[in-house]
């Protein structure tokens, strides 16, 4: 894993105002490796430095990484197959994880074991919503669970039941910043946004490149206005969440599918990566 330095406030913003930012404005600070256990889902903790991210080598362990010193704090073991969702609570030291062992399991940073196991019926996505009080699960890729984190022990306080589609699987499930929207991603050519307090479809995105079946990453914006999600052949689109139209598309010379796209959540900025990564900042208008 690498850690970027990029422009980060209002002013070099302005700075780079009507200029173009190529590679050369982002530069690697260190590159941190993992090469026996393999790195993926990388997660952010609420301590300076730290993160936790799950394995694609050896085991299924999610470990908790000191990025100064590149030191391990603790490992989470538990799952027996790929962890394919990891969550961190926006508000203290817990996180969730789902993996394809048809299982979610809630954790404590301070811990290494399990402090809560649900077994499913089918593989699970799942995420915590803005003010850390829910979460929410994304069944055999047709159910969304509401769970109360006080209480998840007592099953889901609310189950949205959607239309199979069996020319994809869900990959994702993310709720906006505002707590009214639940974005789902998919393996396949749609995306979908659903009310986060009926379940009802709102909309259903489609009409980017996806016909291998990638993995590709979708965000809100920080501001709950607008998705956004790359596609296999490098470019960005992105859709009015409330309208459900497609207000742009974005090339920034990807080479390959976008699998990670994520906005940073303080500043107007986002970073997208294929092989390789692009920046994103916002046109400055005179």
């Amino acid at each position: 894993m690498q850690v970027f330095s990029c422009p980060r406030g209002p002013e070099e913003a302005e700075a780079g105002k009507g200029k173009e930012h190529g590679p050369s404005t982002v530069q690697p600070k260190r590159t941190l490796y993992s090469k026996k256990y393999g790195v993926d889902l990388i997660r952010y903790t609420h301590a300076a430095n730290t993160v936790v991210y799950s394995s694609n080598k050896i085991d299924d362990t999610i470990r908790y990484l000191s990025l100064h010193d590149n030191k391990y704090i603790r490992y989470f073991p538990g799952h027996n197959k790929r962890v394919t969702s990891l969550s961190m609570s926006p508000v203290d030291d817990t996180f969730i994880s789902g993996s394809l062992d048809k299982t979610i399991r809630l954790w404590d940073l301070r811990s290494p074991n399990c402090q809560g196991l649900m077994h499913l019926q089918g593989k699970p996505v799942c995420s915590f919503d803005p003010e850390g009080l829910i979460f929410a699960a994304g069944i055999n890729s047709e159910m969304v669970k509401l769970y109360d984190l006080r209480s998840f022990d007592k099953g889901p306080f609310a189950t949205f039941k959607l239309q199979y589609d069996r020319t994809c699987e869900w990959t994702g499930l993310k709720f906006s910043n505002d707590g009214k929207l639940i974005l789902l991603s998919t393996n396949g050519g749609a995306l979908r946004i659903l009310d986060a307090f009926k379940g009802a479809v709102l909309h259903s995105f489609g009409g980017y490149n996806n016909s291998k079946g990638v993995t590709l990453e979708a965000s809100f914006t920080p501001d709950s206005q607008f998705v956004m999600i790359g596609s296999e052949d490098g470019k960005i689109h992105v859709w009015n969440a409330e309208s459900g139209m497609k207000v742009a598309l974005l090339d920034g010379k990807h080479t390959g599918p976008i699998t990670c796209l994520q906005f940073n959540p303080k500043f107007m900025t986002f970073a997208s990566a294929c092989s390789n990564m692009a920046f994103w900042l916002p046109t400055i208008d005179e």
